[in-house]
């Protein structure tokens, strides 16, 4: 758009804009309407998901808010092919969601009062499809992932509030824990200057960690049997600094003192309530961690 003067360029911002309010309306046209009220009158609510694991985490409000005072099942289906391209590292050999998956996540939801199932999808009754969001033409790298669930179903939560609860690992309590996934960083950031700070933990894969030690040589390693203690670890610790993956999910969910690692291209998960920083420039990382870190 070099070259172009302010009215051409308004012109174009313009055309797009209408142009995809057009796209969006005709896609909408097509679709049948979602369920917006459970099946049954059952004393269970069932629901059905087959991942990210973090957008699980980020599904919960939801579940909460359409189960009301029932309990909740959840039915994750398996073995769906990624959603990343190849390119894009990551886990589960191509997978979504595997029988290892559900095995370390089952424990966490299943401490949950609200949770009274959460095994693999077979041929269980199914409620609300909460993968059903992904047929509507929203823009996903942006606003919310907890309110796309929301704007599906016609709900709200405090997204303030935790929504998640364990009890925390104190072991952990003057330990500042991190974890980055190499997918969403954000440009230009550089994790050296944590050098400086003693007892540091990574949580996530081996070689996420390794990556991460040629920032940080003295950062130790935590690997955990289940998604349960994961979260107790994250709730005890000093604070966490993670990107928009799984572990920042968690310690979003249970409110800990936290600070995420934006990234512009893609800004769908958004800190709310106490102690909730994020950050996409690396002065502005330094002081956070800094003023985090002494008070």
């Amino acid at each position: 758009m070099n070259g172009l003067n302010i009215f051409q360029r308004l012109y174009i911002a313009v055309f797009k804009g209408d142009a995809k309010r057009k796209l969006f309306s005709k896609a909408l046209s097509k679709l049948p309407p979602p369920e917006l009220y459970p099946k049954t009158e059952a004393d269970a609510v069932h629901f059905k998901h087959f991942g990210l694991i973090g957008d699980i985490i980020y599904a919960i409000p939801a579940m909460k808010a359409l189960a009301g005072n029932k309990k909740i099942h959840l039915h994750l289906q398996i073995n769906q092919d990624s959603l990343y391209s190849k390119g894009m590292k990551h886990h589960n050999q191509g997978k979504i969601l595997t029988e290892k998956s559900v095995e370390m996540l089952a424990p966490l939801l299943l401490s949950q009062p609200e949770f009274a199932v959460c095994d693999i999808l077979t041929s269980q009754k199914i409620d609300y499809d909460l993968d059903e969001f992904r047929k509507y033409p929203f823009d996903y790298n942006t606003n919310h992932i907890c309110r796309w669930y929301f704007h599906m179903y016609g709900i709200s939560a405090d997204l303030g509030k935790p929504w998640l609860n364990v009890e925390p690992d104190n072991s952990y309590k003057d330990e500042i824990v991190i974890a980055r996934s190499f997918r969403y960083r954000a440009p230009g950031i550089s994790y050296d200057f944590l050098k400086q700070y003693p007892n540091i933990t990574f949580v996530g894969l081996k070689e996420e960690y390794e990556d991460m030690r040629k920032a940080i040589p003295d950062l130790k390693h935590k690997s955990v049997s289940n998604f349960l203690e994961f979260a107790k670890i994250i709730a005890g610790c000093r604070f966490f600094i993670g990107n928009q993956s799984f572990p920042f999910a968690v310690a979003e969910a249970l409110k800990v003192r936290r600070i995420l690692e934006l990234c512009f291209e893609c800004p769908n998960v958004i800190p709310e309530g106490k102690d909730a920083y994020d950050f996409c420039y690396q002065p502005q990382f330094e002081k956070i961690v800094r003023e985090m870190y002494y008070r």
